[in-house]
């Protein structure tokens, strides 16, 4: 496995050793890996969500081309939803 040297704030390296010291990982080896681990997932899920927020609003644009939209306000919709969660 190929070796890396990186520099941390003072504040992220005391975060390193606590969580090492702790036993919740064996190394600092450890602890980097999982980290961007999670971050590549953050990134893909994130990813994913643009995707699917570009699709959502593509299809509200092809709908009002279409002449299918209505006329209710985002203001209104919140409302609404708030109501629910409410009930």
């Amino acid at each position: 496995m190929p070796t890396m040297n990186i520099d941390l704030t003072a504040e992220l390296a005391e975060f390193v050793e606590h969580e090492v010291r702790s036993g919740r990982y064996t190394s600092a080896s450890e602890l980097v890996h999982e980290s961007l681990i999670l971050l590549e997932r953050e990134r893909e899920y994130e990813a994913e969500r643009e995707l699917a927020l570009r699709e959502a609003v593509q299809a509200g644009i092809d709908q009002a081309e279409r002449g299918i939209f209505s006329d209710r306000t985002v203001s209104d919709i919140a409302a609404e939803v708030l109501r629910e969660k409410q009930a």
